[in-house]
């Protein structure tokens, strides 16, 4: 029988938008609810929001994330949407794909150009340009020091993954969510969002599938393990495509680390812009003040 480690988070994710001038009427989208994975359950979820929305409705998008959309109608000058959600990670005691035993870069690149319909040829959509990331040649050089020609996929994405984590420093101060990954590349740093959209830059100018996740990490670690870098707020790496067997294997270059139980998954996507946890449009705010407070915390006696 196969070993399972099971770990079960409480995560209460808090936004609160401040607005300069009374606000008559806004819309909203929040992509809040984590996901249902094979490894991953979210037995319970909800979206307290205040003033109550005059419409709300809940659908899955494209990507199949849950989505939420929401009116306010009615003078006010403060927004808070608060998500709460019980979160159960069960994953088999088993380890990843060795590195090594993938298939070659190559030979993953050309599967998702079929022109039959499979899961390599549907992960191949997410080779191509999105709103955020653009694939550039500049790309391609700063990855193809990690592909070599035959190369095992899963073994290059490390490589890659840790090279990203040593050139690049996490400074919350040198890019913002309307940094463009062009900017961040060339001066070397920026955040998690930063990290991840460089990353899936370098594996889509390779013709890799890559997409971009959006989620949390665990607030307080395990006794003697390391704080991993964003735990304080939403969460961003990436996933690819490592061939039929492999499957999407998600990367965290902010990290240097292959997601595991610590890793809660909300969203995917193409980009951020995909996967945006609140996004909207008011009318009459003026200047808005944004504050985001995520916590994260292990159900130890689950």
């Amino acid at each position: 029988m196969t070993a399972l480690t099971t770990m079960r988070y409480y995560i209460t994710h808090r936004t609160t938008c401040t607005y300069e001038s009374s606000v008559s009427v806004c819309h909203y989208m929040a992509r809040l609810m984590p996901r249902s994975l094979p490894s991953q359950q979210c037995p319970w979820h909800e979206i307290t929001i205040t003033p109550k929305p005059s419409e709300r409705a809940v659908r899955e998008d494209y990507f199949g994330n849950v989505t939420v959309y929401f009116e306010l109608e009615g003078a006010h000058q403060k927004l808070e949407v608060i998500s709460s959600s019980l979160v159960e990670i069960v994953t088999a005691a088993l380890p990843l794909p060795v590195p090594t035993a993938t298939p070659p870069w190559e030979q993953v690149r050309d599967a998702c150009r079929a022109a039959t319909f499979n899961s390599a040829s549907r992960a191949g959509e997410f080779v191509f340009a999105s709103p955020l990331i653009i694939p550039a040649q500049r790309y391609a050089d700063y990855a193809a020091l990690s592909f070599a020609q035959n190369r095992p996929v899963l073994d290059a994405v490390c490589d890659l993954n840790h090279r990203i984590h040593r050139d690049f420093v996490f400074d919350p101060a040198a890019t913002d969510a309307a940094t463009p990954i062009d900017k961040a590349f060339k001066q070397r740093r920026g955040v998690c969002q930063d990290f991840a959209q460089v990353f899936i830059a370098c594996l889509r100018s390779l013709q890799l599938p890559a997409r971009y996740v959006s989620g949390y990490l665990e607030t307080v670690p395990p006794a003697g393990k390391p704080r991993l870098v964003g735990a304080d707020a939403s969460h961003a790496w990436a996933s690819v495509w490592c061939g039929e067997h492999a499957g999407w294997i998600d990367v965290d270059p902010t990290n240097d680390v292959l997601p595991s139980t610590r890793h809660i998954t909300v969203a995917w996507g193409r980009d951020f812009s995909d996967v945006s946890p609140l996004r909207g449009v008011t009318l009459g705010a003026g200047a808005q003040k944004l504050t985001v407070a995520v916590d994260v915390v292990p159900d130890l006696d689950g």
